[in-house]
């Protein structure tokens, strides 16, 4: 690039996820010219690693799980407030409510150019019901505004997904991208033999029901009953979620000693690093970083057959997949694993594999950063 810095702004819906999925892309704007800046919602202390490593944070209110109209007004304002300030030539918005909200604000302002990326169709969309059918409705119509400008780019992480929006005419097929994931940092993740000891089957995610949770614990209970030797781990945090599991529960499920619960980690490579299996039996999903994080770690992958899942696991080749909310295949698969220790190491090796030829971060880096160049200057 040449002359002054052109300007993009992330607006994101957590800076501690913004930090781990998707600061590396950050940087390499950064190193191809744009001035970066981040906006992601108040009170979060990621936010001040953010700075520390010398990009400019904005921030703004955000009630990611609800849905009061009072405060989507403020939401909305306030974003309206940091475009206004930072007059980006490119907006980036990732998630539902910033890809919603910023592309209204984009749209209103005249932001340049701007993408919208979809990372999964979320709770909005699983859900069931009258009351959920209307709200999929709204949020249809809302997705195909933010979609409708023609100066921008709608990126998505599985072809399921894009098929879909491209089939209900939310984007049109010309504006759609499909970069797969957020990509696994290769070095961070290095391929680590198994420890010794009882195997650990490990649940990486933030504790939701909707990440196939409740099917998780009940596949343990039928691990142990067989007598079968396995420990079943849950890492990652609660969430400001509809669909989060309360603490509660987790604390009861430990003193069952069903599961244990480490709760969030920061070094996720270490963790990783203890478990034999890592298993995700997600409702759906954009493409879970859990799985790539897994893949790189060089682990066999057990998750269900659904949207961006099987774009990570390949049946039979670097792990297995079962029919989604079917706790008994999920236990059957577990203990075919945990019992057939030549299969299990071969599919560790392949999901190695597989992270290093189709999941790199400099791959989604580089192909995101080739959306940037397609958008008129």
């Amino acid at each position: 690039m040449s002359g002054p810095a052109r300007r993009i702004v992330y607006l994101v819906n957590s800076s501690r996820w913004f930090l781990s999925h998707r600061f590396p892309l950050a940087v390499a704007a950064r190193e191809s010219g744009f001035e970066v800046h981040i906006a992601a919602p108040a009170a979060e202390p990621e936010s001040e690693e953010i700075r520390s490593r010398g990009y400019q944070v904005h921030e703004y209110p955000l009630e990611r799980a609800g849905s009061n109209p009072l405060t989507d007004i403020r939401t909305i304002t306030e974003i309206a407030r940091i475009y206004r300030d930072v007059r980006p030539h490119i907006a980036h918005h990732v998630a539902i409510k910033p890809v919603l909200y910023g592309s209204l604000v984009a749209r209103t302002l005249r932001v340049p150019a701007f993408v919208n990326a979809v990372t999964g169709l979320g709770y909005v969309f699983m859900a069931s019901g009258t009351v959920a059918s209307a709200r999929k409705a709204a949020v249809t119509a809302a997705y195909r505004i933010a979609c409708g400008y023609a100066n921008s780019r709608v990126i998505f992480q599985n072809p399921d997904d894009l098929e879909s929006f491209v089939r209900a005419r939310i984007v049109p097929a010309g504006r759609a991208v499909l970069i797969r994931g957020s990509g696994v940092n290769l070095s961070s993740f290095p391929a680590m033999p198994e420890p010794p000891g009882v195997p650990v089957v490990m649940f990486p995610s933030r504790m939701l029901w909707d990440k196939g949770l409740a099917e998780f614990v009940e596949a343990a209970r039928r691990v142990h009953a067989v007598g079968v030797p396995a420990r079943f781990v849950l890492v990652g945090d609660v969430d400001y979620n509809r669909t989060s599991v309360d603490v509660a529960q987790l604390r009861a499920w430990e003193s069952e000693h069903i599961v244990e619960w480490w709760g969030h980690r920061s070094d996720m490579p270490a963790a990783l690093a203890q478990s034999t299996i890592v298993c995700l039996p997600s409702y759906r999903e954009g493409l879970p970083k859990a799985l790539l994080e897994g893949a790189s770690t060089g682990r066999a992958l057990v998750t269900t057959d659904v949207p961006g899942c099987r774009e990570v696991v390949r049946n039979g080749d670097n792990g297995l997949l079962v029919p989604v909310g079917d706790a008994d295949a999920l236990a059957r698969a577990i203990i075919r694993l945990l019992q057939v220790p030549t299969e299990r190491h071969q599919m560790a090796a392949r999901s190695r594999q597989r992270a290093q030829d189709e999941f790199s971060i400099d791959r989604v880096v580089k192909e995101t950063l080739q959306v940037y160049r397609s958008l008129h200057r």
